[in-house]
């Protein structure tokens, strides 16, 4: 038992709890060749510095996934406290992660966000020709961010992410910088975990039979469970370190999305398609956040993984 135990790869996953890391704990604990450690808040304080590192090196793991974010995107622009809070998990938490994996040889994986892009695409194309910092998608109709773009957020969440990504780059050593957008998935274990659009959209719709949805915010989707599995298909395959844009196929805005739900869901609601500005943010958004993957193996579209999140009983909750 032991000899089996010693020859498993250790597998330390931060933010287990949430909608993304109780997929991860999921994936690599049904593989027999990982040693899992599934610590979310309860179990480890990121933030403590010197405590985690001792709890980190207690455990000793070949690979760090930090699936620990903060993400409430409009709290964060009016409130410093709460800008405050962005800049600590998404910004100096990441750098303190790299640097201890780099210094204990372990890789990581970290998760970043389409928000780090000011979404100016279309109106870029529209009046130059070119998406600017961006590519236009070579032999695709629909604009989008591919891994080299220039980021500029228009966020301090945005900007928040972003320096996280800077700090991982900054310190190297192995590491996966992944992008995704509109995740979705079964609903977080973590008590303080966000809901998913469709579940939010699934509860409005036991009360309306017509909702009005924002129709010029356009990116891609991600389903937790496919991200989780290409997550530890990439680190596994000994691709470079670096950026990668993992999302499923198919940009959509979020007018656009509903629709596809309640097709796909047998649900007789009208969807009403309205300007962002119809409901006031304070923070702004991206108008069109399409990430282009060309660096790994595609996701299937959302609409499949749509249909299997809805079938799966993790939606019926909402329903």
């Amino acid at each position: 038992m032991n000899g089996n135990m010693e020859s498993k790869r250790k597998v330390l996953i931060l933010g287990a709890k949430g909608m993304l890391g109780q997929e991860l704990a999921r994936t690599y604990r049904e593989d027999e060749g990982y040693e899992v450690a599934a610590w979310d808040y309860e179990d480890i304080d990121v933030t403590d510095f010197a405590a985690a590192e001792r709890k980190i090196r207690g455990f000793a793991p070949a690979l760090i996934v930090n699936a620990v974010a903060y993400n409430a995107v409009d709290q964060c622009e009016e409130d410093e406290d709460e800008y405050r809070k962005a800049v600590l998990l998404n910004a100096e938490v990441p750098g303190f992660l790299a640097r201890l994996a780099k210094d204990m040889d372990a890789a990581l994986i970290h998760y970043s966000t389409d928000y780090v892009f000011d979404g100016d695409l279309e109106e870029n194309k529209v009046k130059t020709g070119c998406c600017g910092g961006g590519c236009c998608g070579a032999g695709s109709s629909s604009p989008g961010y591919d891994e080299t773009s220039v980021p500029n957020p228009i966020s301090r969440y945005g900007e928040s992410k972003l320096r996280g990504e800077r700090a991982v780059q900054s310190v190297g050593g192995t590491f996966y910088l992944i992008r995704l957008s509109k995740l979705f998935g079964k609903p977080a274990a973590s008590a303080i975990g966000k809901k998913s659009f469709f579940e939010k959209m699934l509860e409005v719709a036991q009360d309306k039979k017509e909702v009005t949805v924002v129709d010029d915010e356009k990116s891609c989707f991600t389903y937790a469970p496919d991200l989780a599995l290409a997550s530890k298909v990439l680190e596994q395959s000994g691709s470079p370190s670096g950026i990668y844009h993992i999302v499923n196929e198919g940009a959509a805005t979020w007018y656009e999305a509903a629709q596809e739900l309640f097709k796909v869901a047998g649900m007789d609601v009208t969807v009403k398609p309205v300007a962002a500005d119809t409901f006031p943010r304070p923070a702004r958004r991206p108008k069109c956040s399409a990430l282009l993957n060309t660096r790994f193996l595609p996701l299937r579209p959302y609409t499949e993984a749509l249909e299997e999140f809805l079938g799966s009983g993790h939606a019926n909750e909402a329903r």
